[in-house]
């Protein structure tokens, strides 16, 4: 099974995290349930761009995205050639290493 290694977040992730994770399993739900709390404004529906991670390792190994993602991509704070909306990604075969931007368009969190 791949292993997702999540980088140092100040505020989402602190320490950053590593996990295993089953090939086709969607990243931010497993974000998520591992104590990951990465926002996701539309409730994983491909609508906003809060789940914005940037794929620092692993990327060629991923779903492609498709044509509404990188449309919504481009309104993402800190945009790389490797960023994906993390609600869309489903892991693949090779171990991830995950950056979570400092930032998000989201001017205002729950919780």
């Amino acid at each position: 099974m791949p292993v997702i290694k999540i980088l140092p977040h100040e505020e989402i992730c602190p320490n950053g995290v590593e996990f295993e994770l089953e090939t086709g399993a969607n990243l931010c739900e497993s974000m998520l349930s591992r104590g990951v709390d990465i926002e996701h404004a539309c409730d994983m529906a491909c609508a906003c761009t809060t789940c914005h991670v940037i794929v620092r390792e692993g990327y060629s190994s991923l779903n492609e995205a498709n044509e509404i993602e990188e449309d919504l991509l481009d309104r993402a704070w800190g945009l790389t050639a490797v960023s994906r909306l993390s609600c869309q990604i489903k892991v693949g075969n090779k171990d991830l290493t995950i950056e979570i931007p400092k930032y998000t368009i989201n001017h205002a969190k729950e919780g």
